[in-house]
């Protein structure tokens, strides 16, 4: 049973900065697709960063520069360091993984992936 457990979530000021965590049991292997999704209230996942099996990443425009995924494949962590953040950082931030696509592709919307965490909230006051 694949279990994907987020953690490293809170509060902080503007400015501040936050490292999530995911731990990751049940995968035969960690090179995967994997990636970070958040969702705000009335709105789809967006997906914030992501890192295929061969460790190219991913970012959306609106966190480039500020955030940062790693993979540590021998402890099967998958991480989400996010600096010089705003107020419309604050979303509940989900892990997620998947298989790769035909062609090595990763799925590059929230219905592709295949597994899920349950969340971490993350709350940026201004």
């Amino acid at each position: 049973q694949v279990q994907l457990v987020e953690s490293g979530g809170g509060s902080v000021q503007a400015g501040g900065s936050l490292r999530l965590s995911c731990a990751v049991s049940g995968l035969s292997r960690m090179t995967i697709c994997m990636g970070w999704f958040r969702q705000t209230p009335g709105k789809d996942y967006e997906r914030v960063a992501a890192i295929d099996s061969e460790g190219s990443t991913t970012y959306a425009d609106s966190v480039k520069g500020r955030f940062n995924i790693s993979r540590d494949n021998v402890n099967n962590i998958l991480y989400l360091q996010m600096d010089s953040l705003k107020p419309e950082d604050t979303a509940i931030y989900y892990c997620a993984a998947a298989w790769p696509l035909g062609g090595g592709y990763c799925p590059e919307h929230f219905y592709g992936m295949e597994y899920w965490g349950k969340g971490a909230r993350v709350t940026i006051s201004s």
